[in-house]
C-alpha cells in the first residue's frame, strides 16, 4: 500500500500537474477576473519553475556534496549500491536500460576499481507497479560482472522496493557476511538524505558518497539567469519529491 501510494503522491505533486491544473481552472473560469488569475498564476509557476538559478540554488542547498576519495578509508568492507537508476519495463528485455542517475554504478565501480571496497552490494528489487520484471538488482550485477567485477565479490538484495526496505533488507543479508562492518552508500546526491537516515535508524552507520548531482556550478552567464530551462523543471520535480519523501520518512519514524 505505500508503494503505490508513494507513486500516486509522485504525480500529484509534479509541477506540471499544477500548471495543468492552473490552465484548466483558466479554461473553465465564467468571470474574466478570475480567468486572469488563473493564467497569472499559470505563468508565474512555469517562469519560477523553469528558472535554471533559481532551481539550482535550491538543488545545491539539499544536495550532500562530493567526498574526496582521500576522505574514505583506504579499504572499506562494501559499497551499497542503491538503485532507481534502470528501465526495468522497457522491451526488449535483452540488455539494460539505464536512465538518469548512472553515475551511482560507475561511482561504485570506481571505488572498486580503486581498491577503495572489497565488495559491491547492489540493493534493488523491481520497480514496476503493476507486475515484477526482472529486479534493477539482477540488471546492475549484470553491468558490473560485465565490467569485470567477480561475480564473488557482488553481493544482490532484490526485494526492497523503497529507500526504508533498502536499509532494512541491507542489514538482513549482511547478517550472512560476518566482519562486513565499514560501508560505503553510493546514491545519488539529492537522496543521500534519506537514504543515510534510513541505514542509520536501523543501526548501520555507513559513509556517505554522493553521485549522479543534479546540480552544476554556478555561473554569472545570462543564460544561467535568464533563459527559461525545461531540464530545471525536471530538477524542481525530482527535489520537491526527494524533499517530500524525506518529511514523510521522518513523520513515519524510518529516519
Amino acid at each position: 500500500m505505500f508503494f503505490l501510494l508513494s507513486k500516486l503522491l509522485d504525480v500529484v505533486l509534479l509541477p506540471t500537474v499544477w500548471l495543468l491544473a492552473l490552465l484548466l481552472g483558466a479554461l473553465l473560469a465564467r468571470q474574466p477576473r478570475r480567468q486572469r488569475r488563473w493564467l497569472l498564476a499559470a505563468a508565474l509557476l512555469a517562469l519560477l519553475s523553469t528558472n535554471n538559478a533559481l532551481v539550482n540554488e535550491l538543488m545545491l542547498a539539499w544536495e550532500k556534496p562530493p567526498v574526496p576519495l582521500a576522505a574514505l578509508p583506504a579499504h572499506a568492507d562494501a559499497a551499497v549500491l542503491l538503485t532507481g537508476i534502470t528501465d526495468v519495463d522497457k522491451s526488449p528485455h535483452d540488455r539494460v536500460y539505464l536512465s538518469s542517475g548512472a553515475d551511482r554504478l560507475t561511482n561504485a565501480l570506481w571505488l572498486y576499481r580503486a581498491g577503495r571496497v572489497r565488495r559491491i552490494i547492489v540493493s534493488g528489487g523491481s520497480g514496476a507497479v503493476l507486475h515484477k520484471a526482472h529486479t534493477e538488482a539482477a540488471d546492475l550485477a549484470t553491468l558490473l560482472r560485465l565490467a569485470g567485477v567477480p561475480q564473488a565479490d557482488i553481493i544482490q538484495e532484490d526485494s526492497s522496493r523503497n529507500t526504508r526496505e533498502n536499509a532494512l533488507f541491507t542489514k538482513r543479508l549482511l547478517a550472512r557476511y560476518p566482519g562486513t562492518d565499514t560501508l560505503v552508500l553510493v546514491t545519488s546526491a539529492f537522496h543521500q538524505r534519506r537514504a543515510l537516515g534510513c541505514f542509520r535508524k536501523v543501526g548501520l552507520q555507513p559513509i556517505g558518497f554522493p553521485a549522479g548531482f543534479r546540480s552544476s556550478d554556478r555561473r554569472i552567464t545570462p543564460d544561467y539567469w535568464l533563459l527559461p530551462n525545461g531540464g530545471a523543471l525536471e530538477n524542481l520535480s525530482v527535489l520537491i519529491h526527494e524533499m517530500t519523501g524525506w518529511l514523510t520518512y521522518k513523520v513515519l519514524g524510518y529516519l
